[in-house]
């Protein structure tokens, strides 16, 4: 079984995840941390819970989504392991952060990508990859089938939906992917989004004000 471990990072409260399986193997997505503090408070989890991160993922490359980057890979050499399409907005983070007065150490960038419909692998337990773009231009999200849950970014809040309004977003791309891609999972699927609590896709499909199911 694999258990979540969600931390809120950086001015913008997102959230970044470890997902670890009962061996200790643990995948990070979307390190935020953006200070000493926060790197302290992500190492000591991995200590106390005795992980061994395996991978980094990055579900897509806004600036609070990769804030830490570069110091998960210093300390474990795990390179960031994204959708081709965001290293676009990935570079331009480099410019975007003296914007927020953030400090921003600069992310790897890697040599080979993720793919819709890949899966990953998290031990013995499974990911699969959906490609949700409109949040983002190469928006991925993580499904697990066994547990039921997604590790969605920012294409479905609760109650919300990911601003469209940056770079590379569309309105309505992103309502038509969440409608096929994401409220086509079963209803009790959890989704863990990139910022506030988590939801599930049946809750969102009856009371989320921007799409219904």
């Amino acid at each position: 079984m694999l258990t979540i471990q969600t931390f809120a990072f950086n001015p913008f409260q997102e959230n970044t995840y470890i997902v670890y399986d009962e061996l200790g193997n643990c995948a990070i997505f979307d390190p935020g941390m953006s200070n000493a503090a926060e790197e302290k408070q992500f190492l000591s989890f991995i200590g106390e819970q005795n992980l061994r991160p395996i991978a980094l993922y990055n579900t897509h490359c806004h600036i609070d989504h990769v804030l830490g980057n570069r110091f998960i890979y210093e300390q474990y050499n795990l390179i960031p392991q994204m959708h081709e399409g965001e290293i676009p907005v990935l570079v331009d983070v480099e410019h975007r952060a003296p914007m927020f007065g953030i400090r921003y150490e600069i992310s790897p960038i890697p040599e080979t990508f993720l793919q819709e419909g890949e899966i990953i692998h998290i031990g013995q337990h499974q990911l699969h990859l959906l490609l949700v773009p409109g949040h983002s231009p190469a928006h991925l999200c993580f499904y697990q089938p066994d547990q039921k849950f997604l590790i969605g970014g920012d294409v479905l809040f609760r109650n919300s939906i990911g601003r469209t309004d940056l770079p590379g977003g569309n309105h309505q791309q992103l309502l038509d992917n969440i409608k096929t891609k994401i409220y086509t999972l079963p209803d009790e699927t959890v989704v863990y989004p990139g910022h506030g609590p988590q939801t599930t896709v049946g809750f969102e499909k009856s009371t989320n004000p921007f799409i219904k199911g």
